[in-house]
């Protein structure tokens, strides 16, 4: 059991990321965020052990859960949709990265004024197009980005997108490429939006190629998830 090989697993991951960045041009610091969904919390302690300290969960429960039984502090991302009914649970997050909806932006705002503080959120950009997926469509993006200049209790950090699965490379490549316009975008309407999160275990080295600075990695790390 446990994770023998995650050491070696990391090395190879952050060779492979300086390798993509180099190709891109970019000169970004990539930040690995270990996706530790379905795995136990044994896997955020392991992640943290072999240096890496920023963790990823979809789900707030699970992640809430996990929180409880890990005993060194790690940075929680919180990577997946946010129900508004569960907006206080972003106390335990350095970041959201899925700020999907007009309507969530709204509940987190009015979280963060309340608490005094503003939350730390990037747009999650919706460049593919499926109907199934959360997101910003780029049309949407500008007017949104505008209106939440005005929305003192929320911080726009940048954006998070994520390629279909079925994609060629080159259609990553665009997609990716369209994702870092964004959060140039996103810079011209006043945000400090310098990070993008986006690449995961099947298609990181194309996004940092592409000028990643967050990538979200799992199966990369900790093998096949549990069913």
């Amino acid at each position: 059991m446990g994770f023998p090989d995650l050491a070696q697993r990391v090395a190879d991951v952050r060779a492979r990321i300086d390798a993509a960045r180099a190709r891109g041009g970019h000169g970004q610091r990539v930040t690995i965020v270990a996706v530790t969904k379905s795995h136990g919390s044994d896997a955020a302690k392991a992640a943290y052990d072999v240096g890496l300290h920023d963790v990823g969960e979809n789900k707030v429960q699970e992640a809430l859960k996990k929180m409880g039984e890990v005993d060194v502090p790690v940075r929680w991302h919180l990577i997946g949709h946010l129900q508004r009914n569960k907006v206080k649970s972003l106390e335990q997050f350095v970041l959201l990265h899925s700020l999907d909806s007009s309507r969530l932006a709204d509940s987190v705002c009015a979280y963060g004024l309340a608490r005094g503080r503003a939350v730390d959120a990037l747009i999650e950009v919706n460049f593919s197009g499926g109907k199934t997926k959360y997101g910003f469509s780029p049309s949407e993006l500008l007017p949104e980005a505008e209106r939440l200049t005005s929305l003192a209790g929320i911080r726009i950090r940048g954006v998070m997108t994520m390629a279909s699965f079925t994609a060629s490379e080159s259609e990553l490549h665009r997609t990716f490429a369209d994702a870092r316009d964004a959060r140039e975008a996103l810079v011209e309407a006043g945000h400090p939006a310098e990070e993008l999160s986006m690449g995961m275990s099947n298609d990181y080295e194309i996004a940092v190629e592409e000028g990643a600075t967050m990538v979200r990695l799992g199966t990369t790390l900790f093998g096949a998830r549990d069913k």
